[in-house]
């Protein structure tokens, strides 16, 4: 089976563990190639906003919270998206998110909500799908036209609050805050732009965020300095221990919420909120919550399509199950029937329950039995930062 910290094809260019050698490089050359001539249309676009000539329209009486990253793919946004909106909710607003729908085959814009029958993950894309579930109470706009959703948000439906996803980006819509999600475990990667590296623009348009969500890795303690150091390879019999390139080690002092790994160390004002990600329940197939021992010791066969499966089979180690297969596909990936019956095979093979996230379980068919493991967010550092940032100093706590 696949170690959770063996990395990706895509992971080993994007993430590297350790400074590339000049024939790696040379290897990879034709990527740079490309990424400089991304970065520079990046830099144009960006350019453009920022001298006024392309302008971001602004919904008068709509609050408008943008969530996105730098990175392409599991930083965990959707998680961060899904806990700010349980705590809009909480604080009595209305409150709908705009997302494009990545992954989606069709183009009409939608609008549902999770109390109402949901369209299938084909039309809406599985991450609407997923917040619709968790947080019923927020109404979900979906299209690429997030301007014209936010228009409907406030003039169809009397939203006061709407949260931008994957927006970091997204200039069109001006909003009041740009939430931007970074994972401390890989930080901004090798610093490259797409697709010699995982970065979607370049790391001083940090600077236009409000506000740095930072996800921590879920074995650090509270207060830790942050190395990030793999475990032991088991298909070899030498302990290896490998720090990604621009997460902080123990030689430095700063935290790499100080910094951002360095990229920012002259970025004073601009709120950090540190987060964990952590189980918090088993959903069977049937709907029903169990407690997250509820797997311990079980026999369980991972499926998923994440851009970095290895966090997800961690998770399953964690909880103690004894993972004992897995079968892992691109993010977003459409399983299709024969994947699916080898799937069931595979585990019925080894006398194991079909395990999955939530954000692969509504891309299943129904009738599909497996186990879903939901997270929750944990706020470690910065609840009020956080809450200053949604308006809510004289809300309600709770969550």
């Amino acid at each position: 089976m696949t170690s959770p910290d063996t990395p990706t094809a895509i992971e080993r260019v994007f993430y590297p563990p350790s400074p590339e050698p000049w024939g790696r490089r040379a290897l990879l050359s034709p990527l740079t190639l490309l990424s400089w001539t991304y970065a520079a249309a990046v830099h144009v676009r960006g350019a453009l906003f920022d001298a006024g000539l392309l302008r971001a329209e602004r919904v008068e009486g709509l609050k408008v919270i943008s969530v996105g990253n730098v990175n392409v793919g599991g930083t965990g946004k959707t998680p961060a998206v899904l806990h700010l909106a349980e705590l809009l909710v909480q604080a009595g607003r209305k409150v709908g998110i705009l997302t494009r729908g990545y992954g989606r085959a069709s183009r009409e814009p939608l609008t549902f909500i999770g109390t109402e029958p949901l369209p299938s993950s084909d039309l809406a894309g599985d991450e609407p799908l997923l917040l619709a579930r968790r947080c019923p109470q927020v109404r979900l706009f979906v299209g690429s036209d997030r301007v014209a959703s936010a228009y409907r948000a406030r003039d169809e439906f009397s939203l006061d609050t709407v949260l931008l996803d994957d927006g970091f980006q997204h200039r069109r819509l001006a909003r009041d805050e740009d939430f931007v999600v970074i994972d401390e475990s890989v930080g901004l990667g090798n610093g490259h732009m797409l697709p010699r590296g995982p970065l979607r623009e370049p790391p001083a348009s940090l600077r236009r965020a409000t506000l740095f969500w930072l996800r921590a890795p879920a074995t650090t303690s509270d207060a830790a300095v942050l190395p990030v150091s793999r475990p032991e390879d088991t298909r070899t019999s030498q302990p290896q221990s490998t720090t990604h390139l621009l997460v902080p080690t123990e030689a430095r002092s700063e935290r790499f919420s100080d910094t951002l790994g360095g990229w920012l160390p002259s970025s004073p004002g601009i709120p950090r909120v540190r987060t964990r990600y952590r189980p918090t329940a088993w959903v069977d197939p049937e709907g029903n919550l169990h407690p997250v021992t509820a797997l311990t010791g079980q026999p369980v066969f991972a499926l998923a399509g994440l851009a970095r499966p290895g966090g997800f089979l961690k998770t399953l180690q964690s909880l103690g199950t004894d993972v004992r297969d897995a079968a892992l596909f691109p993010d977003h990936h459409r399983f299709t029937a024969d994947e699916l019956r080898d799937v069931q095979a595979r585990a019925a093979r080894q006398g194991a329950r079909v395990v999955t996230t939530e954000k692969d379980a509504v891309r299943l068919p129904q009738g599909f039995e497996a186990w879903v493991v939901r997270l929750g967010v944990e706020v470690l550092e910065g609840e009020s930062h956080l809450r200053r940032a949604l308006g809510l100093e004289d809300a309600p706590r709770g969550l």
